[in-house]
């Protein structure tokens, strides 16, 4: 393939973003994916992180929300308290773009510690902002890479609230948003059942197996009646993002 798996989770993730979102932006791979389809396909779209800069067009992939390439490329800085009060709990943003350490069938995400609570194996940032995107933006994207490691039967910590239990449960919550809607991974990508609200394939990556997918999840995976297989990258998707990273490592070095 003329093409790593990476770019195929990155490029796939890109896709399901239209020009006219208006999305609030995790650092890592969801700033990849947003800031590849702002370069290709949705060149209006409006990306916003977490410290508050609205409508930033960065050259270079920030490594943190307080980078100033995010400051100094954005429309406006509002404070955060702002950015949380009127935008995001203002039903502003249509999309939120989220990663984790580990997910359920459910999508319901951790990004607080592996192990026990108050005794863990790993202690990870925790959720900033992230239990808020998922419960107030119009819907999420989540993109992770695959593994049992992360995609897990039960998490350690719930951070951020995914279908819960599934069926109802946001709704009975009285969360009015639609929760995660597409999970994109390196092998594969995931969207709920409509009744279960259970993530199930509907998409594989070229060359993936349905063996690999089992190999590398930690549940019984379930299928759509009708699983595709991903279009695999075009050059200019490659390319776009190829030199993306490029420039961000020529800027940050090792540290990109």
């Amino acid at each position: 393939m003329a093409y790593n798996a990476n770019e195929m989770m990155t490029i796939a993730a890109a896709r399901a973003l239209r020009n006219s979102d208006i999305c609030f932006v995790g650092i890592g791979m969801p700033s990849a994916a947003c800031n590849l389809a702002r370069l290709t396909h949705a060149p209006d779209i409006t990306l916003i992180y977490e410290s508050g800069t609205i409508a930033t067009k960065p050259d270079v992939l920030p490594l943190s929300i307080g980078d100033g390439e995010l400051c100094d490329t954005a429309l406006t800085t509002v404070p955060v308290v702002e950015m949380f009060r009127y935008w995001l709990q203002g039903g502003r943003f249509s999309v939120g773009f989220l990663g984790g350490a580990q997910i359920d069938r459910f999508a319901n995400l951790n990004t607080t510690v592996v192990g026990p609570y108050g005794k863990p194996k790993t202690r990870l940032p925790g959720g900033g902002g992230a239990p808020e995107i998922s419960s107030a933006c119009g819907e999420i994207f989540i993109i992770m890479r695959q593994s049992t490691r992360s995609f897990v039967e039960k998490l350690d910590f719930v951070t951020s609230f995914g279908h819960g239990e599934g069926g109802d449960h946001r709704t009975r919550l009285g969360l009015a948003t639609k929760g995660p809607t597409k999970l994109v991974t390196d092998l594969a990508i995931f969207e709920p059942d409509p009744a279960t609200r259970e993530m199930t394939v509907t998409s594989i990556h070229p060359g993936v197996t349905r063996d690999a997918i089992k190999a590398n999840t930690g549940w019984a995976v379930r299928y759509a009646a009708n699983v595709t297989e991903t279009p695999a990258p075009t050059e200019r998707e490659r390319s776009v993002l190829r030199e993306v990273h490029a420039r961000t490592a020529r800027a940050h070095g090792d540290a990109a």
